[in-house]
Order: C-alpha cells, then structure tokens, then sequence
C-alpha cells in the first residue's frame, strides 16, 4: 500500500481545512450556538423533560450529527469535485495510486474535519447546558462511523455532479429534511402512532438515536438497529465508490 500517497493527500485537504477556519469551524460553530438558545433557551424554557432528560441536554447529540453529517458530505463532495472541475485528477489517476488509497485520502481528510467539528461543538455545548456521557466509547464510534459513512456518501455526490449546483442538491434537498425529522430536536415518541411508524423508514433516526443512547443511555430504538444500520449504510456507499472506480464512471468517461 502507498501510505505516502495518502497522506499527500490527506495533507493537502486538511491543510485546505485549516486555511479556512472562519467557514469550516466558525460559521458551523455559531449556527449551532443559535440553535441552543432558540431550542435549547426559548423552547426548552417552556417544555418539560424528554425522556428523563432536560430539554436543553437533549438536543446536543441531535445537533451534533446535524453539523457531522452535512459537514461530511460538503467536505468530501467538494474535495473530490474540485480535481474533476480543474482536471488535476488525471494526474491522480495516472500515478501509481489505488483507488483505495485515493478514497482512503480524500475520505479520510473529510471525516478527520467532521470529528474534529463534532468535538469542538461536543465542548462549546457545556456552554449552554450540562450532561454526561454514559457510553463514551460508543458516543465516538457512531461519531466516526458516521463521519466516515457521510464522507464516503459526499465523495460519490462530489464524482457524480457535473456542476457546483449539484453539489448541493442532495445535501440541501434530502439530507438537511431528514435530519430535521429524525429525531434532532424531539422524541419520535411524541409523534402519532402512524407517524412514528413513518419515522422509522428514516435512517437518520438510527443514526441520531444510537448517537443519544451513548449520552444518555436513552433513545427510541434499540442500540443494535442503529449500529446495524449505520454499518450497512457504509457497506453500500463503499460497494457504490467501489463500483465507480471499477467502472470509471464520471471518472476515465
């Protein structure tokens, strides 16, 4: 394997990263710090506790995969798309590089920055509310299985389009709406019967309810249906990169 392959690349998407704090970390930083004290403050103000949970407390988990998941995609999507546009991934393509460790390179790059951004609103919630971790080993496997699934997802979004506005479609159109109705902000329990039954066809919902268990030891379903969930959802993004390279769709065509 070419290890030093992939920490050129990996290098040189986490450098673009740190070249763009203001938007990759500040922007998502402040956007969450709205959301706790429009949720968290005035709505949680006025509502009881969920589940054995205060208001304020419970929306951290939900709020973090919110920004882990669209951050993941936007990361990969543009980090791969950027090559294509300007034609430099041919260069790519030509040299002695598997496509294992090009993925390995730019996923890799992108799930480093969701991480990284799931911590640092993991830690500017203390500000806002108190909580504790029940399961801290679990809280950061479903934080990098999801950020490494999400990566993986944005880079076939970002091989797929074939222009800045697709990038954006799926994310915006799809991801952003099921997140909101998975679970982020509320227990699908409060739902009626008939759309609790709905809900469950979302797969955000796994995702945001095993990341709550690891809090707070709570969560809609059980910890099983949202780990196995969350590993075939990686298994059929890897399958569809796989299937990409192999047949150089939006790739050598």
């Amino acid at each position: 394997m070419n290890f030093h392959a992939i920490k050129a690349i990996y290098s040189f998407e986490l450098a673009r990263f740190f070249r763009t704090l203001f938007q990759s970390i500040a922007s998502p930083v402040l956007s969450t710090s709205l959301y706790f004290i429009v949720f968290g403050s005035a709505i949680g103000s006025r509502m009881t506790e969920m589940n054995g949970v205060s208001y304020g407390a419970f929306i951290v988990p939900g709020l973090i995969m919110l920004s882990v998941l669209t951050e993941s995609i936007s990361n990969a999507s543009f980090g791969i798309y950027f090559p294509r546009y300007s034609g430099t991934i041919y260069e790519i393509l030509s040299a002695p590089v598997s496509a294992f460790e090009i993925i390995a390179g730019y996923v890799g790059a992108a799930a480093t920055k969701s991480i990284i951004l799931g911590i640092i609103i993991l830690g500017t919630s203390r500000l806002f509310v108190g909580y504790s971790i029940a399961h801290p080993f679990w809280m950061i496997s479903f934080l990098v299985l999801t950020a490494l699934a999400f990566s993986i997802f944005g880079f076939i979004i970002g091989l797929w389009a074939d222009g800045f506005e697709k990038l954006q479609v799926i994310p915006l159109m799809i991801v952003t709406p099921l997140t909101f109705l998975g679970g982020s902000f509320y227990s699908i329990e409060m739902l009626p019967p008939f759309w609790q039954k709905v809900s469950l066809f979302n797969p955000i919902v796994y995702l945001i309810n095993g990341f709550r268990w690891s809090f707070f030891d709570v969560a809609d379903v059980s910890l099983a249906a949202s780990l196995t969930l969350t590993l075939a959802f990686l298994a059929v993004c890897l399958f569809v990169v796989w299937l990409i390279f192999r047949t150089g769709y939006k790739i050598k065509n």
